[in-house]
């Protein structure tokens, strides 16, 4: 049986996990970036830009996979802009 993979290995297979890990490691450093990376990294960076974008938590709870929506909770980092926009009762 054949797989398509949308990344392969040398061999035409699947990469391994250490494989990603490494690609994204070495795409941060020549981007200069100090800050520790990992494929897990792009995984919250992904959840956190829907986030800002709008994007209702429940839409990415799906896209994530997450059984719970306190699951994507964490994943996400609410950015000052959007908290900025929120008015709260109070200050009206």
């Amino acid at each position: 049986q054949k797989a398509d993979f949308l990344f392969t290995g040398r061999s035409g297979g699947n990469i391994t996990t250490a494989t990603v890990h490494k690609v994204v490691t070495l795409a941060a450093s020549k981007a200069h970036i100090q800050k520790k990376v990992s494929p897990h990294t792009l995984r919250h960076s992904f959840a956190t830009h829907l986030l800002e974008a709008g994007t209702d938590i429940r839409y990415i709870q799906s896209l994530l996979g997450h059984a719970t929506l306190k699951t994507t909770q964490t994943y996400t980092h609410v950015a000052n802009t959007i908290l900025q926009r929120i008015i709260s009762p109070l200050d009206i």
